[in-house]
């Protein structure tokens, strides 16, 4: 199955291939996105070599590489996984290298994706988890018109720590209604 391209205004979405292994690999050692992000497991160069060749041929989910247009470098993902067409569900997942993250390019990626969901795969929903330390992306889901529906209390390890995760989501009328004139 050949997996689409999303053009922006600043950014192009395409499938994850191969060669990006190392730009993601730079983006997994970044301590404070897995951090941010609850990111605990520790990953070899190998597995992220292989998981980079095989996200074309994945089935049940899209993994796009965020480039900016007119240069075609990993910047970061976006994920919409776990996509179930019987409920016309999935979730949602988004994370930049250091040096793109500030810069609108997150912000676009998912307008970007919640219109191929919506509109392109025809969902009624997308989900996302954010954890409580991530003030700054609760902030952008909430100002994209994400709805918190619930708190996992103490559902991450934050250091020696807990955090909790927040699940937000989107409805496709919620979405339909916060486009209305755009």
């Amino acid at each position: 199955m050949q997996k689409p391209t999303l053009q922006g205004e600043m950014i192009i979405l395409r499938p994850i291939r191969a060669d990006d292994a190392d730009a993601m690999w730079d983006m997994l050692d970044d301590a404070e996105g897995n951090r941010l992000t609850g990111t605990t497991s520790v990953f070899t160069r190998d597995e992220v070599d292989a998981w980079c060749a095989s996200r074309e041929a994945a089935h049940g989910r899209y993994d796009f590489a965020v480039t900016a247009n007119g240069d075609d470098e990993y910047r970061g993902e976006i994920v919409l996984n776990d996509l179930d067409e019987d409920v016309r569900s999935a979730g949602l997942r988004l994370s930049m290298r250091p040096a793109y993250r500030g810069r609108g390019y997150g912000t676009e990626a998912i307008e970007l994706v919640l219109g191929f969901a919506f509109d392109g795969l025809g969902l009624h929903r997308v989900e996302l988890d954010v954890l409580s330390i991530n003030t700054r992306a609760m902030s952008l889901y909430e100002n994209i018109g994400f709805r918190v529906e619930g708190r996992r209390r103490d559902a991450y390890r934050d250091g020696a720590g807990w955090c909790d995760s927040l699940v937000m989501s989107m409805l496709e009328d919620e979405y339909r209604a916060g486009r209305v004139g755009s």
